[in-house]
């Protein structure tokens, strides 16, 4: 959403893509549509690939989503190469459209330790999307923007308030209650609620449990 805002600030124009890969949390599909038509986004497309025939995640697969806060190792809940195939797909409907800037909010401060969010990754990412698209042998390489990159969960809060965005459209739970609340205990409802915490403002997220 945050990073999405800022692509807007700056003057571009949004095509958005939504990666509906059979995850847990699947409110978090309806949280993006929201999202999209309230940055008026020319266009957003719902993309369908069930990475539950691959496992391997707490968020594919019937394995347990931790609470017991965020430690030092990889989770259980990193989905196996998941921005590397969402990256790929982007960059096909960037090129397919005639983009030449994809945004992703991907976070190396403030996360839960998965490789794909480093900046060595998209930095890598990039320079093969560079060799691998018409566009970029043809001299006219995608670039990848990742404002997100470098701030703390609080910074991010800050944007969004900047912004003038509501936060409360957003989600971030792993694994969402019955009647639609965030857990409250999942590594990613904690590092949200201490993002509004550090950063002084109201959190308007619905925790069945408080973090």
């Amino acid at each position: 959403m945050v990073a999405g805002a800022l692509a807007r600030e700056a003057g571009f124009h949004l095509l958005a893509l939504t990666i509906d890969y059979n995850q847990r949390h699947r409110v978090e599909l309806r949280a993006a549509s929201r999202i999209a038509k309230a940055l008026n986004a020319m266009s957003h497309i719902v993309l369908p690939l069930d990475l539950t025939a691959f496992g391997g995640s707490a968020l594919t697969a019937d394995i347990a989503v931790p609470k017991g806060g965020v430690g030092a190792d990889i989770p259980i809940t990193y989905v196996p190469a998941r921005n590397t195939i969402f990256l790929s797909l982007t960059l096909g409907l960037a090129e397919a459209a005639g983009a030449n800037d994809i945004f992703i909010g991907v976070n190396a401060l403030d996360y839960s330790g998965y490789p794909d969010c480093r900046a060595e990754f998209i930095e890598a990412f990039e320079k093969m999307a560079a060799l691998a698209t018409k566009a970029g042998v043809e001299g006219n390489p995608i670039r990848i923007k990742t404002p997100l990159q470098h701030m703390s969960k609080a910074d991010i809060v800050r944007e969004a308030d900047r912004l003038g965005l509501d936060a409360g459209m957003s989600w971030s739970c792993y694994d969402p209650t019955p009647d639609g609340k965030h857990c409250g205990l999942c590594d990613s409802c904690r590092l949200r609620a201490k993002g509004f915490e550090e950063a002084g403002l109201p959190d308007p997220t619905g925790y069945a449990t408080r973090p």
